[in-house]
């Protein structure tokens, strides 16, 4: 029944709608699962956010889209649970902490590892904090009683477990390779968290010369390379040429000597080297290229590692020891203009990797690190995607995106240097140097020492959707229920990063794909369709949006705001709109609500009862849930929000409340208490459909309005009742609105108020529709006002009226029904006169010679088009003057 303590005010107020409510449904325990074993489970882990801030617009469309699905399940019976979390994101949360250190003047290295951890915890728990407090007013429906964090207990059993065991099977290793290094957090980086962009740089033609004293290339003692790293001089080991290039096939063997270390170095030939590049010879610098590292290797050529962890350079740069990598190339290029060995500098622009975190440019450096051999994992989840247990991409584009990755995946390497993580399980023995690595310490833990590298963040996210589960206990009863999950939601940003990872892992240790299904989502671009960054200064926080229109208002513009995998443009306009759909909606219901008197649930009378206005509304109905529910089950969330839309406004508030004011203002009581059961009825079943989407006004209107059930939340989800289907019941009620739209648009175009009365008349040989017109004849007197309405096969059409084609009838108004033939006769003649100054200046632009000969073809053509257009209203207009002059 409905609640006596809930009022509806006049206009929706989203702040009142939604204070307390998320606290009742916490506090009543809605959002865990039902615990009914025969339900059948569906469960969605949470992408879980960085611990780094406050969440974004992404996020808020991410995690309504989930919601959406899990309330949705919720309400049709299933045991359903969508675990929350949070993830402790390594680099970007440290970045963040020494950032704010570095305002006070200290570093991580003044406080020592213990201790700055102990910042990083509290930095994690002001902004887990922040998070759950933008959950809670977004409408999440997560069940806390689950939530984890990627450094819990539990978690880090999983990343130990896993470490240990891809280790023993010889798919973890640790050696020396050249990876891509952030001097600012002074840790490896992934290439995916590598982002490139345009730089201003230069080719700098730099002199080799011959070491012995004899040897000249076109006359010349010296080979020329061109290189964009002078800074890494000193790090050179050889000069390469491909043994193709005829050019240098006498100076292969030679040496040459380093500029500004005086150290000979050999030339030596290598595919490597393109003839076609540059001057065909480059630089070999193993400790400081990925490429320059496989030659080096080939040719066992020394690696010489020049830099610092910082980038600054180290005592094997010589003279430039101390100096930051950026000034120590301006010193070297100056030195070599001094010593005449600078041929030329040639200013480019190129593409150049920076961290993603950090924003500093990144370095190639030689270092030891550990990584994942990734070619038999990536075979195992290709092969995985021909079986039945395969993860279906929606939209299923990215499934190819995905393959193409581990098609050609390079091996992850997955330590980092830092200080937040999960530190890497291995030991090394102080005395022998051997390796131990094991989930427990060596028992003689005074005789080893730990590896101080952590895990990189995605390697504990990529067990998120089975470590949150109780895995590796796979007895652990949420792991037998809700794993493999139902569906991932998150960005087509990051299938390289998060989604192919937790494919393969899970994959590996489960046997079993993490999810059935992957939902990807676009960005969210602003109005313009540019990304949202703090650099552009177009971002928009919800919780401001929320602030203004309320949580439900921004969860119905993001579940409708594109298709899977499509960006979304965010507009205040859009927002506005969102906010008076749910207006209309709040003052329909309120209409409703008024007119049920002391109905304590709303009860459908007998079909024999229903009249063609309760037939039309309930088929319309049953197609809606029909639809809303196809389209969820495809991801199509935005064409169930149009079919909401149309069917609340169109049908329902346009159509049905309106034809419903008819029978509730007269006297058949009978008739009185069919429609308000019809009416609750309705209301009650679109809310329902309604509520994942709008969980707030919903609830709130439901509890309002006569029910059964304390919450929304657990209710049953709206399903198909074919006895509802009513196609020619939905054909009678196209009629009967096409007339009234045809009489109605009579009146607009004639400017005939609503008020006054007007003669109809229409003409139709359709029995049938003659039938539906005479039996509905209250309807079209409530909303087209007739005087009097004659429908039959033999009407005569009026010498003088306005007419309108509709199917199988023509509808006519008397004109005189419409208007004052004197004062209608007074406005055409003005209308005359106006086409008539129109037209006679169109033909005198068009007789200007230097008009038509000088302005752009489109201006001519749409003047032409403005002429043609106002001759024909001319002649419209004239031929109705001269009828109504005949009649006077």
């Amino acid at each position: 029944m409905a609640d006596d303590n809930t009022q509806m005010p006049p206009k929706y107020d989203p702040q009142a709608v939604e204070a307390g409510r998320y606290n009742e449904w916490l506090d009543e325990g809605l959002f865990k699962p039902s615990g009914d074993k025969k339900a059948h489970p569906y469960s969605i882990v949470i992408p879980p956010p960085n611990v780094t801030g406050k969440l974004h617009l992404g996020h808020a469309w991410d995690t309504t889209l989930q919601d959406m699905l899990i309330r949705q399940k919720r309400m049709q019976g299933f045991d359903t649970l969508w675990l929350p979390g949070m993830d402790h994101a390594g680099i970007a949360t440290q970045a963040k902490v020494e950032a704010r250190l570095r305002e006070q003047g200290i570093s991580r290295y003044d406080l020592g590892r213990e201790k700055f951890v102990e910042k990083v915890w509290e930095w994690k728990d002001e902004y887990a904090d922040t998070i759950k407090k933008q959950w809670y007013k977004l409408g999440l429906s997560l069940d806390y009683s689950r939530e984890r964090f990627t450094l819990d207990d539990g978690l880090s059993d999983a990343v130990k477990k896993v470490f240990v065991q891809l280790y023993n099977k010889g798919l973890i290793y640790r050696g020396e390779y050249i990876i891509n290094w952030d001097p600012q957090a002074r840790t490896a980086l992934s290439d995916i968290e590598v982002i490139h962009q345009d730089d201003k740089g230069a080719f700098y033609h730099v002199k080799y010369k011959f070491a012995d004293g004899k040897t000249t290339l076109d006359g010349k003692d010296y080979i020329e390379i061109a290189t964009t790293r002078p800074e890494t001089m000193m790090g050179d080991t050889a000069v390469a040429v491909n043994p193709k290039d005829e050019r240098y096939k006498d100076v292969i063997g030679k040496n040459v000597i380093l500029p500004l270390a005086d150290r000979e170095i050999p030339i030596i030939g290598d595919q490597h080297a393109d003839p076609a590049f540059g001057t065909g010879a480059v630089k070999i610098t193993p400790a400081h290229d990925p490429n320059d590292f496989l030659v080096g290797n080939r040719h066992n050529l020394e690696r010489i590692n020049t830099m610092n962890e910082d980038a600054s350079m180290n005592e094997k740069a010589g003279k430039y020891e101390g100096m930051d990598r950026f000034d120590a190339r301006k010193a070297m290029v100056q030195d070599l203009q001094d010593q005449g060995l600078m041929i030329s500098i040639e200013p480019i622009v190129h593409s150049v990797g920076h961290s993603e975190r950090t924003g500093v440019q990144v370095e190639a450096r030689l270092s030891t690190q550990w990584f994942v051999k990734m070619k038999p994992l990536a075979e195992q989840a290709l092969k995985n995607q021909e079986t039945d247990d395969k993860v279906s991409f929606v939209p299923d584009r990215f499934a190819k995106t995905f393959s193409q990755w581990m098609e050609n995946v390079h091996d992850w390497v997955i330590s980092r240097q830092l200080w937040w993580g999960h530190q890497i399980p291995a030991w090394y023995n102080k005395k022998t140097g051997e390796t131990y690595v094991n989930e427990e310490p060596p028992t003689d833990i005074e005789n080893w020492e730990q590896d101080s590298d952590v895990l990189d963040t995605w390697f504990s996210s990529a067990l998120w959707p089975f470590s949150t589960m109780g895995w590796p206990n796979e007895d652990a009863p949420d792991f037998k229920r809700y794993f493999p999950t139902d569906t991932l939601v998150t960005g087509y940003d990051i299938i390289f990063f998060w989604v192919s990872r937790m494919i393969f892992q899970s994959l590996e240790f489960t046997g079993r794909r993490p999810f059935k299904n992957v939902l990807l989502h676009g960005l969210i671009r602003d109005e313009t369709g540019r990304k949202m960054s703090k650099s552009l200064g177009n971002g928009i926080d919800p919780m401001d949006v929320i602030d203004k229109y309320g949580a439900d208002a921004l969860r119905w513009f993001l579940s409708n705001g594109s298709t899977p995998g499509q960006d979304i443009r965010f507009s205040y306009k859009k927002m506005d709109s969102a906010w008076n759909f749910i207006n209309k909606i709040w003052n329909a219901s309120r209409y409703v609500i008024m007119n049920l008197g002391d109905m304590t649930k709303p009860e459908l009378p007998a079909a024999s009862e229903w009249d063609l206005a309760d037939k039309w509304i309930l088929s319309r109905l049953n197609a809606t849930v029909k639809q809303v529910t196809d389209q969820f089950e495809k991801f199509n969330f935005g064409e169930a929000g149009r079919a909401l839309y149309d069917f609340i406004w169109n049908d329902f508030c346009d159509w049905y409340i309106e034809m419903s004011k008819e029978i509730l203002n007269g006297d058949d009581e009978k008739a009185k208490a069919n429609t308000r059961n019809v009416l609750a009825y309705v209301l009650d079943q679109f809310l329902r459909l309604l509520h994942p989407i709008m969980p707030f006004v919903t609830e709130k209107i439901w509890l309002t309005m006569p029910h059964e059930g304390k919450s929304l939340v657990v209710a049953k989800y709206p399903v198909d009742h074919p006895e509802f289907d009513n196609d020619k019941a939905e054909g009678q009620m196209a009629n009967l609105i096409e007339l009234i739209k045809a009489v109605r648009n009579i009146r607009a175009e004639a400017n005939a108020p609503m008020s006054s009365t007007i003669d109809v008349l229409i003409k139709t040989a359709n029995t049938d529709l003659e039938t539906v017109f005479e039996n509905n004849r209250d309807y079209i007197d409530r909303f087209v006002h007739p005087k009097e309405l004659t429908i039959g096969a033999d009407v005569t059409a009026p010498t003088l009226a306005m007419s309108a084609i509709i199917t199988d009838a023509e509808v006519y108004v008397p004109l005189a029904e419409l208007v004052d033939l004197n004062e209608e006769a007074a406005r055409l003649e003005k209308e005359v006169k106006k086409f008539e100054s129109e037209v006679d200046r169109a033909k005198k632009k068009l007789a200007n010679e230097r008009f038509v000969a000088n302005a752009p073809d489109d201006v001519v053509d749409a003047e032409r088009q403005k002429q043609t257009e106002n001759e024909s209203k001319l002649q419209a207009t004239q031929d109705r003057l001269a009828a109504i002059k005949a009649q006077q």
